[in-house]
């Protein structure tokens, strides 16, 4: 998705006060004053001596599915949804984040000397039990504490962590809380989807305000996951966004809204609308509708229909959508989204709403339902 590296800047002020590693603020959240907003972190400043996404490159598998520590900020967002033997559904999020905090490799003679900081965000969901649980955790990339490797494929943030084989899947996912936990194996499914024009997904007229962007939109996941000390067998399906990027977003875009949409009848849809100041949406939207044989048909923001249907008041302050029409007209699609749980809002350093949605509508004259994950920042109280 589009600005996930927001909040990836804030390690920069966060990590140069750790003088160790392993700063947790879930249970002690910033005041709200402290807060960043997300247009004006991810903002499009000059950054001496990074590289930039400036033009198409070509993409090589396995090894891009690691570090490209040239860049100042990669992501790997990690979601699904999932179901026990009795039917019960269940959402997850895995989210690891690197930033650099120098360009350059600096000689220091510490052990603890780095240039990489992470953030990892964990969250689950329980449906049936109307619960929605999430942690986010930081380390700086020394001492083995965090980091990212490509052979064989390996990111982690303490005991957080995704990893594989030299030829990378199955996917390992496995995280904790003293509340929740996953232990997730992910097939590969679907080709790699490469977003954007051949990879490079601009995100503002200016030059550079890009990332180099792709998915892998259909994983299916077999596991276990435990809430609150029970444990459940799960099946279902994931999907992994990756992203690096030196800068991204223009001065007058304050957020965005991401959806990630798995149909039951093979189809995958990723779509995000960038926001401006004004509320409107900017023209450097996009997204992809992916095919059964995993062929792609590219989306322009003229070409896909967003209304707001209705809204979510998070007791935290703050308004989001929370249920939505979207329209594909050439494709004569129509979809009806809503979350599988309201309040999925995670209360970290930069407050955001993300989480499980069903849907359903028609393709032409076909029915078609399924579900997927949603991102919404920009709408907090306190991030505006």
């Amino acid at each position: 998705m589009p600005g996930r590296a927001s909040a990836l800047f804030i390690l920069i002020m966060l990590c140069l006060q750790c003088a160790t590693a392993g700063c947790r603020f879930s249970e002690e959240r910033e005041p709200a004053s402290s807060r960043l907003e997300v247009g004006r972190t991810l903002g499009a400043e000059e950054d001496t001596g990074y590289a930039r996404a400036l033009e198409p490159r070509k993409f090589e598998f396995p090894r891009d599915h690691g570090p490209h520590p040239d860049f100042k900020t990669e992501w790997w967002y990690y979601t699904g949804n999932l179901e026990d033997e009795e039917g019960r559904r269940f959402g997850y999020q895995l989210t690891f984040f690197r930033v650099a905090l120098a360009p350059h490799p600096i000689r220091r003679p510490s052990s603890w000397g780095t240039r990489q900081a992470y953030m990892a965000h964990f969250a689950l969901t329980n449906v049936a039990g109307g619960r929605f649980f999430y942690d986010e955790r930081f380390a700086r990339g020394a001492m083995g504490l965090a980091g990212a490797e490509s052979a064989p494929f390996h990111v982690w943030l303490e005991d957080w962590q995704a990893r594989g084989p030299a030829e990378t899947f199955p996917m390992e996912l496995s995280a904790s809380t003293y509340t929740a936990a996953i232990d997730l194996s992910l097939r590969q499914g679907k080709p790699v989807v490469l977003q954007g024009e051949k990879g490079l997904s601009q995100k503002s007229a200016e030059a550079g305000n890009a990332s180099y962007y792709y998915s892998l939109t259909r994983m299916p996941t077999q596991g276990r996951i435990r809430i609150e000390g029970e444990p459940y067998e799960v099946r279902g399906s994931s999907w992994l966004d990756r992203e690096w990027s030196t800068s991204a977003l223009a001065a007058d875009q304050q957020g965005w809204d991401w959806f990630a949409l798995q149909s039951d009848d093979g189809h995958e849809l990723m779509y995000y609308q960038l926001r401006r100041q004004d509320g409107s949406a900017d023209p450097a939207s996009r997204g992809v509708l992916v095919f059964p044989d995993g062929s792609t048909l590219p989306l322009q923001r003229e070409q896909l229909h967003l209304e707001v249907t209705s809204h979510w008041q998070s007791p935290r302050g703050g308004s989001y959508p929370s249920a939505w029409r979207m329209k594909v007209p050439d494709q004569d699609l129509e979809l009806q989204i809503t979350p599988l749980l309201a309040e999925q809002e995670l209360d970290v350093t930069i407050r955001y709403w993300e989480g499980a949605v069903r849907f359903s509508g028609h393709c032409g004259e076909r029915p078609i339902t399924g579900y997927g994950y949603v991102e919404l920042t920009g709408y907090a109280g306190d991030n505006r």
